[in-house]
């Protein structure tokens, strides 16, 4: 399949490591093709996990052996659980028991566990072997399979082990999302308005005029919500692969997040949710700090509670909150560096000061009183079925 034949695809600018993000309905089965015309060949290792597999393993199995390819699936446990060393090791046990050749191709099938740590097993493995992105949650469509960004969690601290490697190609299919359920569903929305905030105002209008559509999967708004993130990572990793400047600014959400993740140990809220949450705050944060205005962080908040996130801090000390950022990858010569909003499409990195945070804190806190919101229950993930 030519890439010029598809009804959408974003080009990834990085010289010579420059890939395309296909987003195309129903491209799964011509996976097989998409490779060939990459100018992949031989063993495909596919990583996925046993939930991805039972929906579209034999689709892209059947895809590939059709076109030549010698595909064999690698299984990892579902959730975040997978994303540690010892899966890591497992998967390049795999490589290695396969034989697995430098040229030949480590795929990515699932959501963004999946291709975090299958990306980075395919930048160690050999020194590095071709590497697909074939994401299958709204997550990993819209942010985590573009960009190059790979690595395991460590205790201590979520994306702490990993490196940089590019993608050869993000085939993304969103029909796949038909099958998340309703919570994985909701929690990948957090992403999508993340870009509004960062990049752009009239992408963050168009989300709030289309709540409805959003929350019911409408297939008049999915697809353009998609290629929209998709550009706007394009454009800012293409300006800063190995997030030195600009880049920085994707992390919008993800230091309160991050912290929300490691202290809940991954198993309160799924990514999406602590990032929502994350940029609830922070915008809170950044108007205690004199840097953006009530309004703003009422319109966000209206739109990341109406599309079912949850907003609210859990019962947690300051110190809890702050050890758990300390140990952020963004944190730089001791100092938490946290993006906050100054207005709708833009936002700035600012280090954080800790007796004023303390101080927003202890008001934030003061003004909930006794109205917490509950924290969700640890994740179960029902046995996924695509939609009648």
């Amino acid at each position: 399949m030519k890439i010029s034949e598809l009804s959408h695809h974003v080009p990834v600018s990085l010289g010579d490591r420059s890939y395309h993000v296909l987003i195309q309905p129903h491209i799964l089965p011509q996976i097989g093709r998409v490779l060939q015309d990459v100018g992949l060949s031989g063993q495909v290792a596919i990583v996925t996990n046993s939930i991805v597999n039972e929906l579209y393993g034999r689709v892209v199995l059947r895809s590939l052996k059709r076109c030549g390819f010698s595909p064999f699936l690698v299984v990892i446990p579902d959730g975040e659980k997978a994303k540690s060393m010892f899966w890591l090791s497992k998967i390049l046990d795999e490589l290695v028991a396969q034989r697995l050749e430098r040229q030949e191709v480590v795929l990515a099938l699932g959501g963004g566990v999946v291709g975090d740590v299958a990306g980075f097993a395919a930048s160690v493995y050999l020194r590095g072997v071709p590497f697909v992105q074939v994401p299958t949650t709204l997550v990993a469509q819209v942010d985590s399979s573009v960009g190059g960004k790979t690595g395991v969690n460590h205790p201590i601290g979520k994306n702490l082990i990993g490196a940089f490697y590019q993608p050869r190609v993000v085939v993304v299919d969103p029909q796949a999302l038909q099958s998340l359920p309703k919570r994985e569903w909701v929690a990948g929305l957090a992403e999508v308005i993340k870009y509004g905030m960062i990049a752009d105002p009239n992408f963050f209008e168009y989300l709030e005029q289309h709540v409805d559509g959003l929350r019911d999967q409408a297939e008049d708004v999915i697809p353009t919500v998609i290629r929209r993130c998709c550009e706007i990572k394009a454009e800012v990793v293409g300006g800063d692969e190995r997030e030195s400047g600009r880049r920085r600014i994707l992390n919008y959400g993800h230091t309160v997040g991050h912290a929300l993740e490691t202290w809940g140990r991954y198993r309160t809220w799924i990514h999406g949710e602590a990032v929502g949450i994350g940029m609830v705050q922070e915008a809170a944060m950044a108007q205690f700090l004199g840097m953006c205005t009530k309004e703003i962080v009422e319109r966000q908040r209206d739109l990341i509670q109406d599309v079912g996130l949850p907003i609210a801090m859990p019962s947690m000390t300051f110190m809890d909150l702050w050890g758990a950022m300390q140990h952020d990858k963004k944190v730089v010569k001791g100092q938490i560096n946290c993006v906050v909003p100054t207005t709708i499409g833009k936002v700035q990195v600012v280090p954080l000061v800790r007796q004023r945070i303390r101080q927003w804190f202890t008001a934030s806190q003061s003004s909930r009183g006794k109205r917490l919101e509950p924290v969700p229950q640890a994740v179960s993930r029902p046995c996924l079925s695509k939609k009648k």
